[in-house]
């Protein structure tokens, strides 16, 4: 081709014509081969020859504003982090926005959230300009209100639409006739851009007010949006410093309460110590500058208070008179006069912001304590939906309450109410503490034996022998009070002997015990001694048990139905007995052994005072397991076990628990030892017993309840029917358990099983009388003939069958009203032993076939059976021959024991000697 390319020259002007031409053509190529420093350096030599505005919105979103930009942020995250309160949040974003815009000069409006009203806000020691950066000073809301509902101000309008307005002196505004407001700051201003604060929830949080004072310098388009971008920024600070805030003011909250806890749990103090603790922190909470707690006196119907606060920081303290700095007279008001008062009438919050324009402020209170009362934060104190105080916040620091104020400070009501409450029940505690003392002084002085009862029983000392006490048919119905505390030295001297125990504490012990036992029908002092002599007589015949449980065991029964009030477990717990609240569980078997171990810790009475710690405690131990073994609850569960070993061939004295179980069933066994007596003294035993089953019964119906039959008056005829269920139900498979373990108690067993044999036939007879009468009442009302049903027994006429079942049926079973028994001694009565021996000579007579009653021929018939059960269960009846001769001596007669010395060899130590 040979041609040769000629280059064209082509000049400025031609380029400028086809980029001016071609506009697309040069945003596409800047777009593809420029970068962004590049641009920003054409930016900034585009900034050298542009007019003196300093900001544009290509300045803020590309320029080399926006390090500028970055940086104001930073400072603002930082004073976050110095000060996170609103005023002082806002501030900064203030000063901000006007260094961003270059403003000379801004005013900074806050809303008031509850009155949705403007209020100009000053940083203290601040210039407000904007080349200021003391950000550290907390500002103040000055008093003047700008309302946003009428917008008279710049500032109310441009809040009140939500959105900036610029505006510039030489221009008219009708929109707000007041203008700039009374503004000092505006003075001078030419040129006014006013731009609103807005939360993250859309509420106005204020109003930035910025100023230029030279002419050629108005505000912009560019400049309202870079003041929104700021406001943006502005806003999320604001949001998280609030946040902040309420986290600040919770965490606040939180360690107020957790000393409110303290001085609950902690410091034990009284009320008005608990009402300064309460009200300085009160105080601070809420900024106030004094507190009062005004409780509440429901008999006259008026709130009082003792306490105020005497302000400039100084602690609640009594309210004073000046000259005597005693304190003075409690200020007191009725009930609805006042602020105070009209909360305590209502049970609502007032927050009052100024005190002297509500009709409803008792101005006596500021008369009487000479100070001035600004605005108010009353609130009520509730206790179990009761209105018992009114907290008073008076005189904010800063400003009138908030809302936020009452939020707080209702939480804080709350606990301020718990605290009061602990604190008054407190007090009353102390006081029935101390009333306590005092009844436990005179109680013990009457409960415990007198020092002329100790001298004159240790003078008549202890009998060198008891014949007969040893004897499992011994009955101490026929043993005189006094008598009875000899015997149980005697018993308690025989067993463990005095080598480590102290007499004379052994002496005030059992006179104390005995005087500890309520004089009720059947659960009394001769009860409780027969208990123990059973458990003598077990104890004294075999070798079953250690000396550390011996003694448990014969102390347990001795005061194993102490201060007993004659009522069930079940009574207890019906009629909310105080015991029954204590003990929910074996309620008078507890506070049997808290009356034993009471006995032991009153002065000269501990007996086990010279055991060493480790035998004091496992003989507690062991009593205590002893006495509450004596429930009839338990006897079932404890039986069922221990049955269960024995089936098994399980059981093991080895067993520490094993032996606790033949413990349990050994006391159950010695606490029903009348069941096993002869029966003259089981008879009475039973009149005894059902007549404080009687007495129960009555309580029962006063209160409205139905008492169970064995309880009931009105139904005397089942006596012997429930003997014969508590016989076969609960005496005889205990003896039954006990014979197999400890053979040497095979008495008692013989004793329950000739009183069932009695009790059942006399149950069969008043059946059958029974039976008779209503078919005779019915035979009657029809005009027959009044005979026996065929197949009844014998088929005898009426008439005969009461005749023999009265004559059967023994006389304390079917009188009415109950004979008192001749317990002296030497009596005749039934169950001692003079009467026991003219009975055994009646005996030896009937056995020649005479019959004086019919107990004897029951009991000859008794005999003739070969001395009843089949022990050995072989069904041979050998082992009946020789039991049946000592059975039926047994049920006449007490079997006597050689005299045991007090003092000697045969007596058993506690550790020496003792039967192992």
């Amino acid at each position: 081709m040979g041609a040769s390319c000629v280059k064209n020259e082509v000049s400025e002007d031609q380029v400028e014509e086809f980029l001016v031409a071609n506009p697309d053509f040069l945003e596409s190529y800047v777009t593809r081969n420029v970068d962004q420093e590049t641009l920003e350096c054409w930016l900034i030599d585009r900034q050298k020859v542009a007019h003196s505005r300093k900001s544009s919105l290509s300045r803020w979103k590309y320029g080399s504003g926006s390090d500028t930009r970055k940086n104001m942020l930073q400072e603002l995250a930082k004073s976050l982090q110095r000060n996170s309160q609103e005023g002082s949040v806002m501030w900064e974003l203030a000063l901000c926005i006007s260094s961003a815009v270059s403003a000379d000069s801004f005013t900074l409006y806050l809303c008031n959230r509850n009155t949705d009203e403007l209020q100009r806000y000053v940083a203290n020691n601040n210039t407000n300009n904007s080349n200021s950066s003391s950000t550290e000073k907390i500002g103040v809301v000055e008093p003047r209100i700008y309302s946003m509902s009428e917008g008279l101000t710049m500032a109310s309008y441009a809040g009140q639409r939500r959105g900036p307005i610029r505006l510039s002196r030489a221009e008219a505004e009708a929109r707000f006739p007041e203008g700039l407001g009374e503004n000092p700051e505006s003075r001078n201003a030419l040129h006014i851009l006013c731009h609103p604060i807005i939360r993250a929830d859309g509420d106005l949080a204020g109003v930035v007010e910025l100023h230029r004072v030279n002419v050629g310098t108005p505000f912009y388009t560019e400049d309202e949006e870079v003041v929104n971008s700021y406001v943006i920024w502005g806003g999320i600070a604001l949001h998280y410093a609030e946040l902040n805030a309420v986290m600040n003011k919770q965490k606040k909250l939180n360690d107020f309460l957790l000393n409110v806890v303290k001085s609950i749990f902690q410091d034990m103090v009284s009320m008005d110590t608990l009402i300064k603790k309460v009200m300085n922190y009160a105080q601070k909470l809420v900024d106030a500058d004094r507190a009062s707690l005004f409780l509440l006196d429901n008999k006259n119907k008026e709130l009082y208070a003792r306490l105020f606060d005497m302000g400039g920081g100084q602690d609640l303290v009594l309210n004073q008179d000046a000259n005597t700095k005693e304190p003075a007279k409690e200020i007191r008001f009725s009930i609805g006069t006042g602020i105070a008062g009209q909360v305590a009438a209502t049970g609502q919050v007032l927050n009052i912001s100024d005190a002297y324009a509500d009709e409803r402020f008792n101005r006596a209170v500021d008369q009487v304590t000479g100070y001035h009362t600004k605005s108010i934060l009353c609130m009520p104190v509730f206790i179990r939906a009761t209105v018992i105080g009114v907290v008073q916040m008076v005189n904010k620091r800063s400003g009138g309450f908030t809302k936020e104020d009452e939020e707080a400070f209702q939480t804080f009501a709350v606990y301020c109410g718990l605290a009061l409450h602990h604190a008054k029940l407190y007090d009353k505690i102390r006081r029935s503490e101390q009333k306590f003392k005092v009844a436990l002084e005179v109680l013990s002085y009457h409960n415990t034996c007198h020092d002329n009862e100790f001298i004159t029983f240790k003078a008549h000392g202890v009998p060198s022998n008891v014949l007969g006490l040893d004897d499992y048919y011994f009955v101490s119905m026929s043993v005189d009070d006094n008598l009875k505390v000899h015997y149980t030295l005697y018993m308690f001297i025989d067993l463990f002997g005095l080598s480590r125990f102290d007499s004379d504490h052994l002496y005030r012990f059992v006179l104390t015990v005995r005087k500890n036992y309520r004089r009720v029908p059947y659960h009394n002092w001769t009860h409780g001694f027969a208990v123990a002599n059973s458990m003598y007589c077990i104890l004294k015949k075999s070798n079953a048990f250690r000396p550390l449980e011996c003694l448990a065991l014969f102390v347990g029964c001795l005061c194993h139905d102490l201060d007993h009030r004659g009522r069930s477990n079940k009574f207890m717990l019906d009629s909310s007995s105080p015991l029954a609240s204590i003990y929910t569980t074996s309620t008078m078997e507890h506070h049997h052994f808290n009356q034993t171990v009471t006995i032991l810790q009153q002065e000269g009475h501990n007996i086990f005072s010279k055991l060493s710690s480790e035998e004091y405690k496992q003989a507690l131990g062991n009593i205590k397991h002893c006495i509450l073994a004596t429930d009839l609850a338990l006897f079932f569960p404890n039986k069922a076990r221990l049955f269960d070993l024995v089936q098994r061939e399980a059981f093991s004295w080895t067993v520490p628990d094993h032996r606790l179980l033949i413990e349990a069933i050994a006391m159950t066994a010695a606490d029903l030892c009348a069941s096993t007596k002869a029966w003259d003294a089981q008879v009475e035993t039973v009149r005894v017993i059902f007549e404080e089953f009687y007495e129960q019964g009555d309580l029962e119906k006063q209160a409205g309840r139905t008492p169970i039959p064995m309880m009931d008056r009105d139904k005397k005829d089942e006596q012997a029917a429930s003997q014969v269920g508590f016989l076969s139900g609960i005496c005889v498979p205990c003896y039954s358990l006990l014979e197999k373990l400890v053979p040497e108690s095979e008495p008692l067993l013989a004793g329950v099983q000739r009183n069932l044999e009695r009790w059942t036939e006399i149950a069969a007879e008043k059946k059958a009388l029974r039976e008779a009468r209503e078919l005779k009442e019915a035979e009657e009302q029809q005009g027959a003939q009044p005979v026996v049903e065929a197949g009844t027994k014998e088929n005898v006429k009426v008439e005969e069958v009461e005749e023999k079942a009265e004559q059967e049926i023994p006389t304390v079973l079917i009188t009415n009203g109950p004979s008192t028994p001749d317990i002296s001694p030497n009596s005749s009565r039934p169950g001692s032993r003079s009467s026991q021996k003219a009975r055994t000579q009646s005996s030896e007579e009937n056995q020649e076939g005479g019959d004086d009653d019919g107990g004897d021929a029951r009991n000859d018939d008794y005999e003739d059976n070969g001395g009843g059960d089949d022990d050995d269960g072989d069904g041979d009846g050998e082992k009946s021959e020789t039991g049946s001769e000592s059975k039926k001596k047994g049920m006449t007669t007490p079997r006597t024991s050689t005299p045991v010395p007090v003092n000697g060899n045969s007596s058993s130590e506690i550790t020496n000697g003792v039967k192992s």
